[in-house]
């Protein structure tokens, strides 16, 4: 059995990567979305171990400590981490993995894996950027401002990652991100893995003949 391909999505908070994401899921076979740690608060409308596992910081820092996190880094004021057993194991059983992170988790699974696939998501302008958190309604204007500081500096890694999509189309960058996905399982090596019986009988055939 070929082993599924991990692939990391960043991109500053607003520019739209949970949409396309849960939109490439539904579209795309074989793929699972990781669901990481956090210490911070749900949100409204969140569910544990749906959206994310709320635990506390303390357990957060057992895990730590005991080498479970493939990755794990503060953004926010809270910490978010990516169970290396689930990640693994997903692979292991021929499923894609996506992994909704931030630059600084990026770097770190890159050094442990490097097979992996990284793609970063843009928004078409700052003032886009600005709108789309203001449209959220979640947050005073001046959590929004720091939000954008946050979302500059973020942005500024972008050129560390492998594929970039720049959301102003949702249908649009829907599509690009969607192609990637679908191009990387036609390389030569995935075919090989995925199709190797296939392969084999076509070529004996021919000798065959």
């Amino acid at each position: 059995m070929a082993k599924g391909t991990l692939y990391i999505i960043s991109a500053p908070s607003g520019a739209g990567k949970t949409t396309l994401v849960q939109a490439l899921l539904a579209r795309i076979d074989d793929l699972v979305l990781s669901i990481s740690h956090t210490t911070r608060a749900a949100r409204k409308g969140e569910a544990d171990g749906v959206d994310y596992h709320f635990i506390t910081l303390t357990e957060f820092e057992a895990m730590m400590n005991g080498g479970e996190f493939l990755e794990h880094a503060k953004v926010f004021d809270n910490y978010y981490g990516t169970s290396r057993q689930y990640i693994q194991q997903q692979l292991d059983l021929g499923q894609d993995v996506i992994l909704e992170i931030d630059w600084q988790g990026a770097r770190q699974i890159r050094q442990q894996m490097p097979g992996c696939q990284s793609i970063y998501i843009l928004p078409p302008s700052i003032a886009a950027l600005r709108q789309r958190l203001s449209n959220r309604g979640q947050d005073a204007a001046e959590v929004i401002d720091r939000r954008m500081r946050d979302a500059v500096r973020e942005m500024s890694h972008y050129n560390e990652f492998d594929y970039i999509v720049i959301n102003d189309e949702f249908e649009t960058a829907g599509e690009q991100l969607a192609a990637i996905f679908i191009s990387h399982r036609t390389l030569k090596q995935y075919q090989q893995e995925k199709n190797a019986d296939l392969l084999a009988a076509l070529l004996m055939t021919q000798q065959v003949e």
